[in-house]
């Protein structure tokens, strides 16, 4: 008999029709009534599959008392209440490596969409401007100096991506990386002071949340520019939104949000920043990667071998 799985969100066609292929899904997201299901599967499912964004709490995981493991797709694992898998030894699987390189390339997308003003560039040509008017000069990224927090996998990626510009790196983290030639910080908000692009590429969840606050905004002045790929809770999106509206900050290129999908009304507005819906990740062959690591996972999990890509 098929091992019974609970699964929370869509994902690419092909891992869908493979998952059900191999296993009995409850397909969570689609319930009319999702209590009644978990109620009703809940003594049978031992695997569940979910997303960086969907995660799994402490209800979901109680609720499920035969769950092994639980396998996600997504770098990302905040939304997973990890104390509780712990507890409860349930497996935690999510998807590195095989998204670092395009989630690194929409962070130098954005820094350079924002500061060569390209959307805005797009629609002055298709609007029919470019015939009366001269485009306004925009500015330089080479010579520039970045800040990354987080020099984990995708920072160190978006690194070797800005050094071909022309670009000084340094970074902030809660330690020093010897093996790098970067100047390091252990002071988020005197880094901010010294660079000028601050380029989040940090883990989501309570350690570093908020953590890029109207300090670290504020010291970063009125030329510098913010660039968010990890989690919109690393930044408090009120300080940002204020900073940018005010002119505090040059601009900002944001592919995440405090609460996706919904954007605060006052970024639409504004033509010093780029808004991307979180698709960092965003490619046919990194979503399929993404979900082949996810059944790769399950798959070692009830063969009884060790999983790939454990958290815990």
């Amino acid at each position: 008999m098929a091992v019974e799985i609970l699964q929370t969100t869509p994902l690419p066609p092909v891992i869908e029709e493979i998952l059900q292929r191999d296993y009995t899904v409850h397909r969570l997201w689609q319930a009319s009534d999702r209590n009644a299901l978990i109620r009703e599967a809940s003594g049978r499912v031992r695997g569940l599959v979910t997303s960086g964004s969907v995660g799994a709490d402490r209800a979901l995981i109680e609720a499920l008392p035969r769950l092994e493991i639980i396998s996600s797709f997504g770098v990302g694992y905040d939304p997973i209440d990890i104390a509780c898998a712990k507890e409860r030894k349930v497996i935690v699987t999510n998807t590195p490596d095989v998204l670092t390189d395009d989630v690194a390339d929409i962070a130098m997308v954005l820094l350079l969409s924002v500061m060569r003003r390209i959307p805005q560039g797009d629609q002055f040509v298709r609007q029919g401007q470019w015939p009366k008017a001269k485009f306004p000069l925009t500015e330089k990224l080479g010579g520039k100096v970045m800040g990354i927090v987080g020099l984990g996998r995708i920072g160190q990626a978006i690194a070797r991506r800005a050094e071909p510009f022309g670009v000084e790196i340094c970074y902030f983290g809660p330690r020093r990386k010897n093996d790098l030639p970067y100047r390091y910080y252990d002071n988020l908000t005197a880094m901010a002071k010294d660079v000028d692009i601050l380029m989040i590429a940090c883990p989501g969840g309570r350690e570093t949340e908020g953590i890029v606050n109207a300090e670290v905004i504020a010291a970063l002045g009125d030329k510098g520019y913010v660039v968010n790929i990890a989690r919109g809770s690393v930044v408090e999106e009120p300080a940002l939104v204020k900073a940018l509206v005010e002119g505090k900050i040059a601009g900002a290129g944001l592919d995440v949000f405090a609460d996706e999908p919904h954007v605060p009304e006052a970024l639409l507005s504004l033509e010093n920043v780029v808004l991307t819906p979180h698709v960092g990740s965003g490619t046919h062959q990194t979503r399929r990667a993404m979900g082949e690591l996810v059944l790769q996972n399950l798959a070692a999990h009830f063969g009884g071998r060790p999983v790939l890509t454990r958290v815990v």
